[in-house]
């Protein structure tokens, strides 16, 4: 079953990184987006909105220590939503970011994380969380984080390479390139009339083009991007420039691919075949829509899917809805949030102090 689950990720990891594309004109789907990853390397500035909606979460086993508590967490995570309002612009490289969690069920609650990041520091609210209890006077202090600190702590050295937004940009130009040459154009991707994509109002698109995986072609897909896309993606993440960026060794590449080629093709084939005949895919598209200037102005993702192994009696269903929407792109950014005062700021061992010494 694990392995049945591995490739399952491994393939819908593979489809969503479509929903970072755009493209340049109205033109075949497949080209649309091959030609959308160096458009998207343009985006200097934007603001966003996104959204994860878990429509449907069942999850059964034989295995289950506690059917009541499992229960009780499900019904916690159904109807969950996790949506992020963000500011972005590259030079002075700043973020922020405010992260809302919204939990339903017998034990609802609902609380906000506002966070800032910029080259070397990321700041993160600390928030008022029900059912945990914070001294009062850490509540609403930003926790900072100074990464060269933290490497030093670890005994490394920081690599502004990490945070470099424009590297990471290239990165992901690469490895959707290499994905989009490997997938047949007519069978995984196609146009989505714009007065049929459900858009929502603000957004003016002149292309949507679609990415679907179905029941019928899932196990080719695995296959594709397991024997095919995977191997040059470690090509490419082996790159001096990314390996540095990603924290990874030159050991580490070689070792992922050692275990790829090591990997038994005729158990790889029948767990391929095994995935086919327990996995339903109910939907899985994700929907791209192009502006009239060229970049991807939202983004549309549905899965609903359902896992069923007659031998482990293992079942899973899962329903649900990511949306990633662009405003503003290369505009003057305006900063709500902005770099927190250092009366509003506490560091991870004043917190520390502050949380062994308070008494609940």
């Amino acid at each position: 079953m694990k392995k049945k689950f591995g490739i399952l990720i491994l393939t819908l990891l593979m489809s969503m990184t479509v929903v970072l594309a755009g493209c340049s004109s109205k033109q075949d789907p497949k080209d649309a987006m091959k030609s959308a990853t160096g458009n998207a390397m343009k985006m200097t500035s934007y603001e966003m909105k996104s959204k994860v909606v878990i429509k449907d979460l069942k999850v059964s086993s034989q295995d289950t220590v506690d059917p009541a508590a499992t229960e009780q967490v499900l019904s916690m995570l159904k109807n969950a939503e996790v949506t992020i309002d963000g500011v972005y612009q590259n030079d002075p490289m700043q973020t922020e970011l405010t992260m809302g969690i919204n939990l339903k069920g017998d034990m609802s609650m609902s609380f906000n994380i506002p966070m800032v990041m910029t080259k070397e520091k990321m700041y993160v609210k600390i928030p008022s969380i029900p059912m945990l209890p914070l001294p009062e006077n850490v509540v609403n202090k930003y926790l900072v984080l100074d990464m060269k600190e933290l490497a030093q702590q670890g005994g490394t050295t920081f690599n502004p390479d990490s945070l470099d937004t424009k590297k990471t940009q290239q990165l992901t130009n690469e490895i959707m390139n290499t994905l989009f040459g490997e997938y047949d154009g007519a069978k995984y991707f196609k146009d989505i009339k714009v007065k049929e994509a459900n858009l929502p109002e603000g957004v003016d698109a002149k292309q949507v083009v679609q990415f679907s995986v179905t029941n019928e072609n899932v196990k080719e897909a695995a296959e594709i991007f397991v024997n095919k896309a995977l191997p040059k993606i470690l090509d490419i993440v082996g790159k001096d420039e990314y390996r540095d960026m990603l924290g990874l060794t030159k050991e580490d590449i070689d070792k992922a691919k050692s275990d790829l080629n090591s990997t038994n093709k005729d158990e790889l084939n029948k767990g391929l075949n095994e995935l086919k005949n327990n996995l339903k895919i109910n939907q899985f598209n994700v929907n791209t829509a192009i502006d009239k200037k060229d970049f991807p102005s939202y983004q549309n993702a549905v899965m609903d899917v359902e896992i069923n192994d007659p031998e482990t009696k293992d079942n899973m269903k899962l329903s649900m809805e990511m949306t990633n929407q662009y405003s503003k792109i290369n505009e003057k950014q305006t900063f709500k949030i902005g770099i927190p005062k250092d009366s509003d700021v506490i560091t991870m061992e004043q917190l520390q102090q502050e949380m062994g010494s308070a008494s609940y």
